[in-house]
Parts: C-alpha cells; sequence; structure tokens
C-alpha cells in the first residue's frame, strides 16, 4: 500500500470520467495469467487489494488503480544453447552448412518450444490518480515501468497525454542553491546521501553515501562546478526520499507514526488499507504541491 517510489506526471486536461465508469472500462481488459506459449500478458488488478472488486479505487479526491503484467523468463542463453544444439544436429545430419535464416527458424521454434516450460515472474504496478488537480503518480522509479502503466490507461481511456512535470526554476540548480547557501526551506531537512554531476560533456559523477551534505568537501565539488542531480530530505518528519532532477522521487518512506495511524482497524484488511491510502494520498499530494512551489511553480 506504501508507495516506495513516485514517478509524476502531469494531466493537462481533465480524464472527463469518474472513478466507476474507468472501472467499468477497466473490467475489459483484466489481467489473465499467460498462456503456455505467450511470452507476457498485462491486465488490471483489483486496485485495493487482491480480495477486493474495484478496479479502481476512491477514496477522498484519489483514485488508486494497480496493473499486472507478467512475463515468462526464458534466459537468451538457454535459447542459444538449443539453437547451436539443433544446429549442429542438422549440419552433421545432412552433411551443410546451417545459414541464418534457417537459424532464425530453428531460433522461433525453439522459443515456441521452451515457452510452456519457462518460469513465470510478476510484477504488479500501482498508481495513484488525483485527477481534480491534474496528477497521476506511478509507484515506479522506472520510466519503461510507468509506461506500462500508462500505456494500458490509454487504452481504456482513449487518450492520456499524461507527461513529466516541468517547473520554472531548475530542480538541479535550485538543490545545488539550498547545498551551497545553507540550508533548504523550512519544513525540509537534508539527509546524507546526494548525486552531484559535472554538467560538462564528458564530465564525472560524484556520489556521496552516509555524509554531511553541507561538508566542505561537497562545497568543493559544487564551486567547482558540479551540480546536485539527487538530493536525500525529509519532509516535516513525515516522510523521507530521495529526490532527482526530474522530479521522481526514490527510496520513499513513510514515517512509522503515519503507517501506524489505523492500526486499530488490522481485523478489517480492507477498511485499513482504505484508510492507509487517503492517508498516503493526502502527504503525496501535500509534498509535491510543496517541491513545485519550491521550484518556482509549473511551466505553463
Amino acid at each position: 500500500m506504501w508507495f516506495r517510489n513516485l514517478r509524476p506526471y502531469r494531466l493537462p486536461n481533465r480524464l472527463g470520467i469518474d472513478a466507476d465508469t474507468l472501472s467499468t472500462r477497466m473490467a475489459d481488459k483484466p489481467f489473465v495469467p499467460c498462456r503456455p506459449t505467450q511470452p507476457y500478458s498485462t491486465g488490471w488488478l483489483p486496485a485495493l487489494d487482491d480480495s477486493a472488486s474495484d478496479l479502481v479505487h476512491a477514496a477522498g479526491p484519489f483514485w488508486l488503480i494497480r496493473l499486472n503484467r507478467e512475463e515468462k523468463l526464458l534466459p537468451a542463453s538457454v535459447i542459444r544453447d538449443e539453437v547451436n544444439a539443433r544446429v549442429s544436429q542438422i549440419a552433421t545430419a545432412q552433411g551443410r552448412k546451417v545459414y541464418r535464416k534457417e537459424k532464425l527458424e530453428i531460433t522461433d521454434e525453439v522459443t515456441q518450444d521452451l515457452m510452456p516450460r519457462a518460469f513465470s515472474r510478476s510484477r504488479p504496478i500501482e498508481a495513484l490518480i488525483h485527477e481534480r488537480e491534474g496528477w497521476l503518480w506511478v509507484n515506479q522509479a522506472s520510466a519503461p515501468r510507468a509506461e506500462d502503466l500508462l500505456n494500458a490507461l490509454r487504452e481504456v481511456i482513449g487518450t492520456l497525454p499524461a507527461e513529466l512535470p516541468r517547473t520554472r526554476k531548475s530542480p538541479a540548480q535550485v538543490m545545488t542553491d539550498w547545498l551551497l547557501h545553507g540550508g533548504v526551506p523550512e519544513g525540509f531537512e537534508l539527509g546524507e546521501d546526494a548525486d552531484l554531476e559535472d554538467p560538462r560533456e564528458g564530465g564525472g559523477v560524484v556520489r556521496a553515501r552516509g555524509v554531511a551534505l553541507d561538508s566542505d568537501d561537497i562545497r568543493a565539488h559544487l564551486e567547482g562546478g558540479m551540480v546536485v542531480s539527487r538530493l536525500a530530505l525529509d519532509w516535516q518528519e513525515r516522510l523521507s526520499f530521495v529526490l532527482d532532477k526530474d522530479l521522481v522521487i526514490r527510496r520513499l518512506k513513510f514515517a512509522d507514526e503515519l503507517v501506524q495511524t489505523h492500526e486499530d482497524l488490522a481485523e478489517d484488511r480492507l477498511a485499513q488499507r482504505d484508510a492507509d491510502f487517503l492517508l498516503m494520498g493526502e502527504n503525496i499530494a501535500a509534498l509535491q504541491s510543496e517541491l513545485v512551489r519550491h521550484f518556482g511553480g509549473l511551466e505553463v
């Protein structure tokens, strides 16, 4: 339930549908496990929990959705070894060379033959939608995984012009100024991790881990022209995270006090997850608003 990453997207236009309508459309594309020869399968899962029924869970102004992608794990080395074995058998039995076109056909045959015996791996991908304010957060730091969810959402909505937010001030430059000129805004505290990069072509990267970010060594790198590309922060003793220069949040952790807020509902799993989801959404939305404000607002 508690997201560990936030890949934020702006929704320039309202979606034009409510949560119930979106859930109804998603019902046409539910998750179905891979068939024996199918390399992957993608579809929607009940949002709140496997024991729930709604494909879109709404709490307050927030919607939760969950996509599952199941993939067959068939290592290239296994395919290559089997292809080589079959090519060798043909060459020996028929006394001829096997050329590229035939090798490709053999590779297709091997893949189809091995696929039913391959292991499967499932990767649920969650997203939080604040449709009223035009935000969508995917619980993924990986752009390709986030795009899997966005593409699936486009299929059921028809169009989804989601894009990473752009702020008037460069997050990299603002974070650099925080370290150079004595501190972060009120409500934030520095963590102990940062990545510094040289913006010049071929420039290097310095990864600081478990150090004081206001130290002379860090300042020397910044005064030498490096800029902050990632910065560990704590917000109001509620959330700790690493902020990327593209506003992606990694290693997100909610304070124990927040996570334990609804322990009294533990006997009703769905009720607890519903309350936790609303609390999580409120905090994510508030944090996003604060970050955008300190980076000069969104570009229009």
